[in-house]
């Protein structure tokens, strides 16, 4: 059996990784090829990669980012109340193994649903498993979903997800079914898996937007006694960029 053969059946096998490095190792020279202990060791690491890729692929996939944001791309400075160390402590996404939620406020354009898909996507990265949902869109399909009776299901659903993300909280009225699907899935989520809320609105504001007074007691309790809060300031960071693109026409 000649080696293009045996890539063909590795490739079948759906061993992609392992027939790629098996074929680089097979079209060097046969003076230069290491060991077979050698061989073997780096084919593995190489279907390992090809599989976390993948995955990593995949799990960005599902978690519809708003933005394609990294990490190391976040400007940390005083003047925008993000310091490196408050970075670092979300960057290895332990909080979110603790089940502990992130809630990231500030004014329009300072780069708050920037800083959360950044987080999201290196929780994909990771292997974990992220949604991003924009909160005006949530309220909608919680309307649509008890209208025809999937409304646990969506539940359901979301809990699959080791972290979500809420982006644009406050920005339009909670109706009663959302405070009551919000509260749900909190408490569903309590200490279990992590949320990160985005808002413009001030952290002393969230009480009187969720409105119920009951209800809102219930949703601050699970949302703040294990969270992590970011003010983000500054000035705009998309006015900042239109000021550099414009410089750069100059």
């Amino acid at each position: 059996m000649n080696a293009e053969m045996l890539s063909t059946m590795l490739r079948e096998l759906k061993l992609n990784g392992f027939a790629e490095s098996f074929s680089d190792l097979m079209n060097m020279p046969m003076q230069m090829r290491p060991s077979l202990d050698v061989c073997i060791a780096r084919m593995i690491e190489a279907e390992h990669c090809h599989r976390n890729s993948a995955r990593t692929q995949k799990l960005l996939k599902a978690a519809k980012l708003r933005y394609g944001a990294h990490i190391q791309d976040i400007e940390c400075s005083v003047s925008r109340n993000l310091t490196p160390a408050m970075l670092s402590e979300i960057a290895d996404c332990n909080f979110i193994r603790r089940g502990e939620n992130l809630l990231v406020t500030g004014l329009t354009g300072v780069g708050k649903s920037y800083l959360a898909c950044a987080e999201g996507n290196q929780a994909c990265m990771l292997g974990i498993p992220t949604l991003y949902v924009n909160l005006n869109r949530f309220q909608e399909q919680i309307a649509q979903a008890r209208l025809d009776g999937t409304f646990e299901k969506m539940l359901n659903k979301l809990y699959k997800y080791d972290l979500l993300i809420l982006d644009d909280f406050g920005l339009r009225p909670l109706s009663p079914d959302s405070r009551i699907a919000l509260l749900q899935m909190l408490e569903d989520r309590y200490e279990r898996k992590s949320v990160i809320i985005v808002s413009q609105l001030p952290l002393k504001n969230w009480y009187e937007y969720i409105g119920d007074n009951t209800i809102a007691d219930a949703i601050m309790d699970r949302l703040i006694n294990n969270a992590i809060h970011i003010e983000l300031k500054g000035e705009s960071m998309r006015g900042r960029r239109k000021k550099r693109a414009t410089s750069s026409d100059l």
